[in-house]
């Protein structure tokens, strides 16, 4: 009897504790342009206290971007989308590998921001078309 009176009557997923309903990949490229920002200012910075608390903050970006990308393959993409666009799961599965260890959290290289903001940038492009619909 308890247990009814607390069960919930109605089920929500969000990417916080209040069901907003926004998402927006938008988030992950802003910090992967600051990632792309700060490998540039330490490639151009030889005080070493500098370029510690960067790649600090590279890093911690690094988990931002991963953080934003799940949260959009988790809570708003639905299997609808998955169907129309099967390539999803490979583009979030090689976007979040971009902005991990072998990638911009643990390396500190130019090119590898770049292949990252494209991956982004291919996720917002299905992200909008599935806004449209």
């Amino acid at each position: 009897m308890l247990r009814h009176l607390l069960a919930p009557t109605v089920e929500v997923s969000a990417h916080c504790d209040l069901p907003c309903g926004v998402y927006d990949p938008a988030q992950a490229r802003i910090e992967a342009e600051s990632i792309k920002a700060i490998i540039a200012k330490v490639a151009d910075n030889d005080d070493a206290d500098f370029r510690t608390r960067a790649i600090l903050i590279k890093e911690q970006r690094s988990e931002l971007v991963k953080h934003h990308l799940w949260v959009l393959w988790t809570d708003y993409f639905k299997p609808p989308h998955f169907e129309k666009y099967p390539q999803l799961h490979t583009l979030v599965n090689e976007a979040t590998k971009l902005a991990g260890a072998s990638g911009t959290k643990g390396e500190l290289d130019a090119a590898k921001a770049d292949e990252l903001l494209a991956k982004i940038d291919e996720i917002a492009e299905i992200f909008w078309e599935t806004k449209k619909a």
